[in-house]
């Protein structure tokens, strides 16, 4: 497993598959290799930089844990923080991001979002 670490490799995970859950979002995408890529983002809005970086230490002991064996080989796994992410119980967290890879597995991703106007 390999991190993301550019910012383009995040945009395209953006074009891929979205599976959504109160504390996170997953995004998945093809990356073209036979290798699992992971990313984590949490934005400003979610607290100052002592919650942010709880929040992606979080995410990513998820992560290290789950991908192994639940990630899609060559697929780029971006998760999204969300604000209700930081304080739910890691235990489902945990249980929401294994549901959230079987679905992605599956190929039932969440339905496209609204264009903002």
């Amino acid at each position: 497993m390999s991190v993301l670490t550019k910012r383009a490799d995040f945009l395209s995970a953006n074009r891929g598959l979205r599976v959504a859950r109160p504390g996170f979002v997953l995004l998945v995408n093809p990356n073209g290799g036979d290798q699992v890529r992971f990313g984590i983002t949490v934005t400003k809005k979610i607290g100052n930089a002592v919650v942010r970086n709880r929040m992606k230490r979080r995410l990513r002991a998820l992560l290290r844990e789950l991908l192994p064996d639940a990630g899609l080989p060559g697929h780029d796994h971006v998760l999204i923080g969300r604000d209700r992410g930081v304080e739910r119980d890691f235990a489902k967290l945990h249980e929401e991001l294994t549901m959230a890879l079987a679905r992605a597995a599956a190929g039932k991703g969440d339905p496209p979002r609204r264009p903002r106007t």
